[in-house]
């Protein structure tokens, strides 16, 4: 992958990049917003921006993909990049895109590390960058034609024909195309971008997951309302706007649906593990399932605050009814208001995989805040599951590789 020369210049600088990776990131957004501040208010997501996590996931990305071009010179490392390209496609990136981020970057680069960037390390992590872009560009451009559009072309306008308030922070938004086409075919765990014009003029998007199977004339979001700190003050834009406006006859702008959280082929056992909003993809893997495998073997976890709080709660449990080699194991910090608080499926705390016991051969997914997920994994890896058979899910910035 990398020219013999290029790998020993970036296996000699990696340190120094690496810890200066997020000054980097830091300069490189600034400068490209200065000079592009339409990318900031129509594409980028301006919370992560103001709060640093764009930054860091992008820094642990390509402080990964570097790692792996010179530990593994004979591999590509496409697992660093998937997610990303699949993101990317959401948004309807585009090739020449890079062309704009690469000169901001490198500059970025030279800025901060000052005279050690010599000729000979300006070479070599442009050739680090155009490896990392060109191979995401090819799984886009395959993802777009996947989807049968040209690149970039991902948007259509979706009417809101039903608005149901799932938790008194969660609300299901049931969506069709406005023109009467078919909604299109999409696999369970894939999400959707919505795209919603701010009073500000700002054109904010954000990825929800399809939390209904495919093969209906309609589509299913289910968008939790995002809070700060205190829990009073509105957070989210996207999210508080959706809350706020959007109603039923009203029209959105919805991208195709994309994403690589995909349920295997075959009848091995599987694992959906989720917490707060993260379950909303597991509805929809299990009603797939209860129609394409319903004899498989499946365990549902699922950890919340309260019951009160857990969106689709009711509908989760009527899913996993249907699979009669399927189990439920929850677990709120607060059971108060659950009608049947002493079920053998209900647990106060913290959820606990320690006393679950996977069978061998078990693909799990996980999906939540990324605290839940890396404790789930550790317990599944306790347990000897293959850590290439746990899989996840972000909502928002993939921070798993900079934590």
């Amino acid at each position: 992958m990398l020219s013999r020369q290029s790998a020993q210049t970036v296996r000699d600088t990696l340190p120094a990049v690496g810890a200066s990776l997020g000054t980097i990131t830091e300069l490189f957004y600034r400068r490209m917003f200065e000079e592009r501040p339409e990318l900031l208010r129509d594409l980028f997501n301006r919370a992560n921006q103001a709060n640093g996590a764009q930054r860091e996931a992008l820094a642990g990305a390509v402080a990964a993909f570097a790692v792996a071009l010179v530990d593994h010179p004979d591999e590509r490392p496409d697992a660093v990049l998937g997610r990303i390209a699949n993101k990317h496609a959401s948004l309807g990136i585009t090739s020449d895109q890079y062309t704009l981020v690469a000169r901001h970057l490198l500059a970025a680069v030279a800025e901060v590390l000052g005279d050690a960037v010599t000729p000979a390390v300006a070479a070599a992590w442009d050739e680090v960058y155009w490896l990392m872009a060109n191979a995401l560009v090819a799984m886009e451009a395959r993802l777009y034609a996947r989807a049968q559009v040209e690149d970039g072309a991902v948007w259509r306008t979706m009417e809101i024909a039903e608005r149901h308030e799932e938790t008194p922070d969660a609300a299901s938004f049931v969506l069709r195309p406005a023109d009467g086409s078919p909604t299109g075919p999409f696999v369970p765990g894939q999400y959707v971008s919505v795209r919603v014009e701010l009073p500000d003029g700002a054109r904010q998007i954000r990825q929800y997951s399809l939390s209904t199977a495919p093969g209906r004339e309609t589509w299913r979001i289910t968008v939790k309302r995002e809070r700060s700190a205190d829990g009073r003050v509105p957070e989210g834009e996207v999210s508080s706007w959706l809350h706020a406006h959007a109603r039923p006859g009203d029209t959105l702008r919805v991208s195709l649906p994309f994403g690589d959280l995909l349920l295997p082929e075959g009848d091995g056992p599987l694992l959906l593990a989720s917490a707060g909003i993260g379950v909303t993809p597991m509805p929809a893997m299990l009603e797939h399932l209860a129609v394409a495998s319903p004899d498989r073997a499946v365990t549902v976890v699922h950890a919340d605050r309260s019951p009160a709080l857990h969106a689709h709660r009711r509908e989760l449990d009527a899913l996993v009814g249907r699979l009669p080699n399927a189990s439920l194991h929850l677990w709120y910090e607060d059971t108060a208001d659950h009608p049947d608080a002493l079920a053998d499926h209900v647990n106060e705390g913290w959820a606990d995989l320690t006393r679950l016991s996977p069978s061998p051969g078990t693909t799990a997914f996980l999906c939540g805040p990324l605290s839940f997920m890396k404790a789930v994994r550790t317990d599944l890896l306790a347990h000897g599951l293959d850590p290439g058979a746990i899989h996840y899910e972000v909502f928002g910035p993939d921070l798993w590789l900079s934590k």
